[in-house]
């Protein structure tokens, strides 16, 4: 039998190797959409919100699943699954096909939601979370960056090689997984003669939901994380539709993919010195100027959104979407490392399945809105809208800071 690997190594590992497989696929995959499959906005768009009714659908089972049973095999299921959506879409390039390939990806996205960031949780003892977040983001966009090179390069012959690499590369990870992943932090939030499998399901559910309505710091990081949905699906479906369809790009003979290689390359060297340096001052800071980084880094998010939006140049395009690149990198491990902080470890993947799910919800009203804005007006506008969903977040930050304030 296979010896297990540390678990902070199987942790950074499965960061760098994550970020490299699916920026593999989300460096070319709108693009295939766009071109090869002739995807309109509106398409665009609902193939994202089927991929978020998905999530919707199981993130809370497969979270309670995770806490009931194995956060490692919620883990190993997940990214097989991951990779089947992936290898699918990447063969097949018709609408109803990539729109049942989101569900199957999507599914496979819940069952490591939360559960992941909980495992790593119980085996480090929740401790020290917030520098291991940030450096994990550090080995993600190195990953990351070396898969925008290399699908770029691949994809600007073959467009959808690099989804069907991605997708097999998924598959096999899983394996690597089984094998060496270990578990020795967790356990079961309930014993198994406790009832049923659904008895139990409901209990720890139910037992999520109470600790969340005990605490008014997860309360209102409920309400971010659905603001956050309704923000980012209309972003995430169209902003490289938006650059190629009503920016202006420099009069060079490239194809579509280089520019977007090139846009998400230039981001992620730039967000990798942002997030070093970030780490590196909350080293020497403590809650309350985390909750004002907060506050500051998503205001300047909306607002770079909306400039976005707006752009008709390249390069007033160009630095506003790196600008909220990198804030956005830089946003996530700390609000993540913020909220894993404040969960108790026998309800963690449950309530950050909850997140999730509402995350998704958000995603799901927006979408249809988002979509039939830039359906019926335009893609501008629809991208405007998504800059303004994101303005309450900084409202709910701006109130935890105050409550913070009074609390020292």
């Amino acid at each position: 039998m296979a010896r297990k690997l540390p678990a902070q190594t199987v942790y950074f590992l499965y960061a760098g190797i994550t970020a490299f497989l699916f920026e593999m696929v989300f460096t070319v995959n709108e693009v295939y959409r766009f071109e090869a499959a002739g995807f309109s906005p509106w398409q665009l768009v609902i193939v994202g919100t089927a991929l978020e009714l998905s999530c919707f659908i199981f993130e809370i089972p497969t979270g309670i699943l995770a806490d009931l049973k194995s956060r490692k095999l919620s883990v190993i299921i997940g990214v097989i699954l991951i990779g089947m959506g992936f290898l699918i879409e990447g063969l097949v390039p018709v609408f109803m096909v990539i729109l049942l390939c989101q569900v199957i990806w999507g599914i496979g996205y819940t069952f490591t939601s939360g559960a992941f960031e909980a495992w790593i949780s119980d085996e480090v003892g929740g401790k020290e979370l917030t520098g291991l977040f940030l450096k994990g983001a550090q080995v993600r966009q190195v990953g990351a960056l070396i898969a925008i090179v290399l699908s770029t390069a691949i994809g600007a012959y073959i467009i959808n090689l690099p989804m069907i690499v991605g997708g097999i590369l998924f598959i096999l990870l899983g394996l690597f997984l089984l094998i060496y992943m270990p578990e020795t932090g967790f356990k079961p939030t309930l014993a198994s003669e406790a009832g049923s499998y659904f008895q139990q399901m409901a209990s720890t559910f139910a037992a999520g939901i109470r600790f969340m309505k005990k605490s008014q710091f997860l309360i209102v990081m409920a309400c971010i994380t659905f603001f956050y949905g309704l923000y980012s699906e209309g972003l995430d479906r169209l902003w490289i539709a938006h650059i190629l369809q009503d920016v202006t790009l420099p009069d060079i003979n490239v194809k579509p993919i280089v520019w977007v290689g090139l846009i998400n390359g230039t981001a992620l060297i730039a967000s990798i010195l942002a997030v070093e340096y970030i780490k590196r001052r909350l080293e020497k800071t403590g809650q309350l100027q985390k909750v004002w980084l907060l506050v500051v880094i998503n205001a300047v998010m909306a607002l770079s959104i909306i400039v976005f939006a707006m752009a008709g140049h390249y390069g007033t395009a160009f630095s506003s979407y790196l600008l909220f690149y990198i804030l956005r990198t830089t946003n996530g491990p700390i609000y993540s490392a913020w909220l894993n902080e404040n969960i108790e470890s026998s309800v963690r993947a449950t309530v950050l399945s909850t997140y999730g799910q509402l995350d998704a919800f958000g995603q799901i009203i927006s979408g249809p809105i988002i979509g039939y804005i830039a359906y019926k007006a335009t893609m501008e506008l629809s991208l405007i809208v998504s800059g303004l969903l994101l303005l309450p977040v900084v409202a709910l930050f701006a109130f935890l800071l105050k409550k913070a304030k009074h609390s020292v």
